[in-house]
């Protein structure tokens, strides 16, 4: 069975290494848009529901969760032992104090149902800064042990690197998805029509516009994100946890020094790359108030990406047409989610039903 994957970013690389693993025939291609939000993401894996949440259901988190252990331990197993990822807990901070019991309370009640959320810490004002070094000495939180970051791109690149050892193939160029009747029969790229039994457009939010062109409405639209990256010199930052605020903001460490804060949300941006002014002194503004350790940090880098922000509130995880399978509309929470869209996208393209995906295809 040949399955075309349409978009190289992290759900469309999971859905190939899913593929190529049953041994489907599997090409994967990619038109290398600037902004890609894999490569721009900063990759906080939060896969536990917190009340209700902001996208998709409580049952879609809970599956995700369950999903990224199953993942990295395929992914080890195809000779990929270090795909980005390192558990290194979180630590929701904040000045008042007066919140994070409650906090706790919750995040017990759903180490009851999943352990792998892990140990649960309640930290007086003062030892978030001892964990993290650059925040506030004014600062409380709440650790939670089993939250973890991931590099988006290196993760992508080991699931693709993975799914070419099961046989996949990858192409550069712009796809078209290509009719017969009412079935999607294949797509054409670089001028060549490459026939397939099915696609899996997983483009992101670039996703919307290539179904339009064959009259199917994806709620799909892109979100500017710019994001910065910090470099401290001569400090180990390998261990150090993720932070999060009681709002958009938060800050995590990978090895080598590298501070990433973010993100802006630009709702309405289009495919605008650039970044602005606006948006850097916002970023960093919101970095420097949590963290004043980082004002003599370098500046290396803006990474913007186009986030696929859901209109419509939910995933779009569905089979709209014979042959045809959409993975997208995961916005802000790709790093997450992304094992499990692919997944699911995957049973779809074999077609294996899976009650995870958008109601309209079962």
């Amino acid at each position: 069975m040949r399955v075309l994957v349409i978009g190289d970013g992290i759900v469309g690389a999971v859905t190939a290494y899913r593929l190529a693993a049953e041994g489907a025939e599997v090409l994967v291609v990619d038109a290398g848009h600037a902004g890609q939000a894999t490569a721009a993401g900063a990759g906080i894996v939060w896969p536990w529901p917190m009340g209700k949440p902001s996208l998709g259901t409580e049952d879609f988190w809970w599956a995700a969760a369950a999903q990224y252990p199953v993942l990295l331990r395929q992914l080890a197993e195809d000779g990929e032992p270090d795909p980005g990822y390192s558990r290194v807990g979180g630590i929701t901070v904040t000045e008042d104090e007066s919140g994070l019991d409650g906090m706790a309370a919750a995040i017990r009640s759903l180490r009851e149902r999943d352990p792998s959320v892990g140990d649960i810490e309640t930290l007086p004002v003062g030892e978030p800064a001892k964990r993290f070094p650059v925040l506030s000495n004014e600062l409380a939180g709440l650790f939670v042990g089993g939250a973890a970051r991931v590099d988006g791109r290196v993760m992508r690149d080991s699931l693709l690197r993975a799914a070419e050892r099961h046989g996949a193939r990858r192409i550069h160029g712009e796809a078209k998805l290509v009719t017969a009747l009412s079935r999607v029969t294949g797509v054409e790229v670089n001028g060549e029509v490459i026939g397939a039994h099915a696609i899996v457009v997983a483009a992101g939010a670039w996703t919307a516009t290539l179904c339009q062109a064959i009259g199917v409405d994806v709620p799909v639209q892109p979100q500017r994100g710019q994001i910065a990256h910090l470099e401290l010199s001569g400090v180990d930052t390998s261990g150090w946890p993720v932070i999060r605020t009681t709002s958009d903001h938060y800050l995590l460490a990978f090895p080598g020094g590298k501070v990433v804060a973010g993100a802006t949300r630009e709702t309405g941006s289009g495919f605008d790359h650039r970044q602005t002014a606006a948006g850097v002194h916002r970023i960093l503004a919101d970095a420097l108030r949590v963290a004043p350790g980082l004002a003599d940090a370098a500046l290396s880098e803006v990474r913007i990406g186009f986030r696929p922000l859901s209109t419509s509130g939910d995933p779009t995880i569905t089979a709209p047409a014979d042959g045809l399978v959409i993975a997208t509309g995961l916005g802000p929470s790709g790093l997450t989610l992304a094992p499990l869209m692919g997944t699911v996208a995957a049973d779809l393209a074999l077609g294996r039903q899976n009650s995870l995906a958008s109601s309209e295809t079962r």
